[in-house]
């Protein structure tokens, strides 16, 4: 073999000799393990708890929950026990729904029908200032709360004043603005209270509480008929 051919054998073998061998040359592998190690952390999300975290949290969101039953149950007995209160001084709290007898709602509901039935068969009506708004209903009564003493929340329609803008005569309605800037409620729907001791009404849009003795007895007035009576004991702001 020639020397150009040898000499290029020689510095062949040399090189790869120098590939695979030479450990002093050659760069170490890195180790799987801290790589796979530095994988882990890298990937975990630095915004979610441990676990141990998760299970410290549970016992006080526990304790939120807890602290809910505990307010509600607190109101159910407070609730409880100022009607148990009422019920020792002879006083049943009553709302609007209890003054219609059985079936009244359906008859109310047929009587709105025939009335806008008329009005809109009838021939055009122009408005005029002698105009009265339609009381529509009737004086159908529940005979369990005559001669009742009840308390029962509601807005004052008072008919005047004196000269210290005190009342001893006013109606009591479900709504604010029945009877002046609404039509009246149905004659069951509505309360003609009296009171011996004059008292003094300051803001008409703030509803109150008033307690007294209620008949089934019909009363009439220039802004709505009544079937209910109250001879008034106390009134209060409404307060719940």
């Amino acid at each position: 073999m020639s020397t150009p051919i040898l000499s290029g054998l020689i510095a062949f073998s040399l090189i790869l000799l120098s590939a695979c061998g030479a450990p002093a040359t050659e760069p170490q592998s890195e180790d799987p393990s801290p790589r796979l190690e530095a994988t882990l952390v890298t990937t975990e999300d630095p915004t979610e708890p441990e676990i141990g975290q998760r299970i410290d949290d549970a016992p006080q969101n526990q304790r939120t929950v807890d602290a809910s039953d505990n307010s509600l149950v607190a109101a159910v007995r407070k609730e409880a026990e100022r009607l148990d209160a009422l019920e020792a001084r002879g006083i049943r709290e009553i709302g609007w729904e209890d003054m219609m007898p059985e079936g009244e709602e359906e008859k109310l509901v047929e009587l709105y029908q025939q009335q806008m039935t008329l009005l809109y068969s009838s021939d055009p009506i122009h408005g005029s200032a002698a105009d009265a708004m339609v009381q529509i209903g009737t004086f159908n009564t529940v005979p369990e709360l005559n001669e009742t003493k009840v308390r029962i929340p509601g807005y004052t329609v008072p008919f005047d004043f004196d000269a210290e803008a005190r009342i001893t005569e006013f109606l009591l309605v479900p709504y604010f603005g029945a009877c002046i800037h609404a039509p009246p409620p149905p004659p069951n729907q509505t309360i003609f209270v009296m009171t011996d001791e004059p008292i003094r009404i300051r803001d008409l849009a703030q509803a109150v509480w008033i307690e007294g003795t209620m008949y089934a007895q019909t009363q009439e007035s220039e802004l709505a008929d009544a079937a209910y009576t109250i001879q008034l004991d106390s009134i209060e702001t409404y307060q719940y």
